[in-house]
């Protein structure tokens, strides 16, 4: 009989449940208690500075403002207690419920006493955000399910933004019995309905299967939006195509980001269902087979508008060093040295490039008009001239570049193109590589080889800076402010001397759209072939060993840093006495094309027009940029007329009457313009002329018979002459 008289034995489970329940539950509410603690308690400061509650007062403000998010650090949630952060990494699912509980408690209270119609509490959503380094796509496996994960990447599509239920209400159909208030979770998991119905009533049939339906009148929505992320390009290796990844965003996160932007990621690694496939035949072998995706708990755009700048992330002492980097007062000349510093000479193309690499200053005008601040250039030339080794050289050292030739790419393709959303029907936009560029460069090689039709394409991207898009029922127009770097061959393959103008075979629009046009020949001179060939044979035997730039040189890294921190801290303007100057110097542009069309009767393929006296001053006030200056001086303006009389003014000029240049002398070209004025007073438009009585009478002037043909070869080239009756006749029509 011993201890029949032990006390506690027996008891009443009055309040029911099981133990291991409660167990759970209380850890979940210990929990959301600490959390609450972190939301409530984390300050920034010191005791003597004076102190700040960081969350709290967030929450508050953005309360006040009816903007129901709050944006937690992840280092503050580790040094206020390890293991909150840890769970919060390893299960961010149950986790981050129970922080956004703690954060819907904190604001009643730092919101009380509300005003009257404001009583009900909302929801708070929190997202998250950390410094730690962030992965990579493909390095996703499935040991990182359900956990947070971090990548950065570029959003390349975006579907619109749809409505999903986060608790439902269903109904029976034959005994109309309701359930309500059912939670869904979160992602793009759906609700599997019951599929019996169990409300017992006496003298009524049973419910058949599947009698539940959803009372959408009932339901509680949020905002979800699905995007697309593709893996950074530099992040791709070598020969394989970039992997994409589907991205969930809910409530405040929808319509961050557009189609283009660089983001960096922090979200919840998890799977959804795959969809059923049509034939559900072979016995359902893909049972357990799931696709991932992401549910995306904060969102950072590395950078307004375009592109990874550096520009946020240069610390102090980086900034210091670039500022008096850009002191140096030989600084343009060291950076033209340090662009492509393998390729030899042609330096004039390489200040060119650097000017291009800064780039203007954008103007938006009071009307609301922009003036575009990015510089184009188109290099014309030899094969084997180095033009496209000094392309790949700028898609890589500009902040953001694109790299394209002319027959791989479609005016789609470099402008935007409109798709077919497989799963929903329904048209969207997807950016080509101008808009993908925006804020960078585009370097097209093979820019005469590209179709017709596409290079129509390029012209609104280059002078508007926008490209706009009526298809598919989309009306839409696309930013693209970005500079674009060509380079082309002559018709002929090599420039030929001899025929001048017809080695250029693009239209006057787009030669008009390019700021600074070089013609690159490859010239033979005994003395710069010894030293190109010294310093081609020097790169291939030093090519390994030598690491460290060379002494006026600037490395790359820090290169593309001094870029992308000029590009954002200054934008300089002209000086009066510098623009004073530029008009003058313009209209005796004006008129040395003018006179030198005169001279030779025949308008010049590249046309100077107002938007080469604009490219001037583009180029001054990148000039500007290098130093980090205010203002755009003289000697900038002297330099940028430099620059523009070596490159367009010399290829404009390299036309002429003849043509040979090369071959003819001065007395020949005079002999030439000669026999041509006599012609034209020989006989008057309209009337005809027998070709040989012509030729005799020249040659009783002693004029050489070759010299004869060749002018009324250009005449009838031009257009004046006509031949009739089996070409022994000539006919003056102009």
């Amino acid at each position: 009989m011993s201890g029949f008289d032990d006390p506690g034995i027996y008891y009443s489970d009055s309040f029911g449940g099981d133990a291991s329940v409660d167990e759970g539950q209380v850890r979940k509410s210990h929990l959301q208690k600490r959390f609450k603690e972190f939301l409530r308690q984390y300050r920034v400061g010191t005791d003597r500075t004076g102190f700040t509650f960081k969350y709290r007062d967030e929450l508050k403000r953005h309360y006040n403002l009816s903007q129901y998010w709050v944006e937690v650090e992840m280092e503050d949630l580790a040094s206020f207690d390890e293991d909150l952060a840890d769970y919060l990494y390893k299960q961010p699912a149950e986790h981050l419920q129970l922080l956004e509980e703690a954060a819907k408690e904190v604001a009643d209270e730092v919101t009380r006493p509300r005003p009257s119609g404001e009583e009900t509490l909302q929801d708070i959503q929190v997202m998250l955000r950390s410094d730690a380094n962030a992965a990579n796509i493909r390095s996703l496996k499935s040991d990182q399910m359900s956990h947070l994960v971090k990548i950065p990447g570029i959003v390349i599509a975006a579907t619109p933004v749809r409505a999903k239920a986060t608790r439902i209400a269903i109904q029976c159909r034959s005994c109309r019995n309701t359930i309500s208030n059912i939670a869904v979770r979160p992602g793009l998991e759906g609700y599997a309905l019951p599929r019996k119905c169990n409300t017992e009533q006496a003298g009524r049939p049973k419910c058949p299967l599947d009698p539940y339906f959803i009372m959408p009148d009932k339901c509680k929505c949020v905002d979800f939006q699905v995007l697309k992320l593709q893996e950074s390009p530099d992040a791709v290796p070598h020969g394989e195509m970039p992997r994409h990844l589907q991205l969930y965003c809910d409530r405040y996160l929808c319509d961050k980001v557009v189609p283009g932007n660089r983001v960096t990621i922090m979200g919840i690694y998890s799977i959804k269902k795959s969809a059923q496939s049509k034939n559900r035949s072979r016995d359902n072998v893909g049972v357990g087979i799931r696709s991932a995706y992401i549910r995306v708990v904060g969102i950072q755009v590395d950078v307004e508008g375009s592109g990874h700048s550096f520009a946020g992330s240069v610390t102090p002492q980086e900034e210091e060093e670039l500022r008096r980097l850009a002191a140096m007062p030989n600084i343009y000349e060291t950076i033209a040295k340090s662009i492509a510093p393998s390729i030899y000479g042609s330096t004039d193309i390489k200040k060119a490039i650097a000017c291009l690499l800064f780039g203007g200053s954008r103007k938006r005008l009071p009307d609301g008009l922009t003036r575009r601040g990015d510089i184009n250039l188109l290099m014309l030339g030899d094969p084997g001239t180095a033009k496209s080794q000094l392309l790949k050289f700028v898609e890589k050292c500009s902040p953001i570049g694109v790299y394209t030739s002319g027959k791989g790419s479609s005016a789609a393709g470099l402008t935007a193109s409109v798709i077919r959303d497989p799963s929903s029907r329904s048209f969207f936009m997807e950016g080509g590589a101008m808009v993908l560029a925006d804020g960078g460069v585009v370097c097209i090689d093979e820019f005469d080889k590209m179709r017709e039709d596409d290079r129509v394409a390029i012209h609104e991207a280059m002078e508007q800076q926008t490209i706009s898009i009526a298809k598919a029922g989309i009306t839409t127009t696309l930013n693209s402010r970005c500079s674009v770097l060509a380079a082309a061959n002559s018709v002929f393959g090599r420039w030929d001397e001899t025929k001048g103008e017809e080695n250029i075979d693009f239209m006057p629009t787009i030669l008009s759209r390019f700021d600074m046009i070089f013609i690159v020949k490859d010239e033979h001179n005994e003395e710069r072939d010894m030293t190109l060939a010294k310093h081609v044979m020097s790169l291939h035997v030093s090519a390994l060993t030598q690491t460290q730039a060379v002494e006026g040189e600037i490395e790359l890294n820090k290169l593309k840093k001094l870029i992308s921190f000029c590009r954002t801290k200054c934008g300089p303007r002209l000086s009066a006495a510098a623009a004073e100057k530029l008009k003058n110097r313009y209209i005796l542009m004006r008129s040395g094309t003018r006179q030198h069309e005169q001279e030779s009767d025949r308008r010049s393929s590249i046309p100077i027009t107002i938007r080469q006296l604009e490219a001037i001053v583009r180029i001054a006030e990148s000039l500007g940029k290098m130093k980090l200056q205010p203002f755009a001086t003289e000697a900038d303006v002297e330099e940028a007329l430099r620059l523009f009389q070596v490159s367009t003014l010399d290829a404009a000029m390299s036309g002429s009457l003849s043509g040979a240049e090369g071959f003819t002398t001065q007395e020949d070209q005079e002999m030439l313009s000669r026999i041509e004025k006599q012609l034209k007073r020989r006989f008057a438009i309209g009337s005809q002329v027998s070709e040989h009585s012509i030729v005799q009478d020249f040659m009783r002037q002693k004029y050489p018979e070759h010299a004869i043909y060749k002018v009324l070869q250009l005449m009838m080239r031009r257009g004046e002459i006509q031949h009739r009756m089996q070409r022994k006749v000539l006919y003056r029509i102009k």
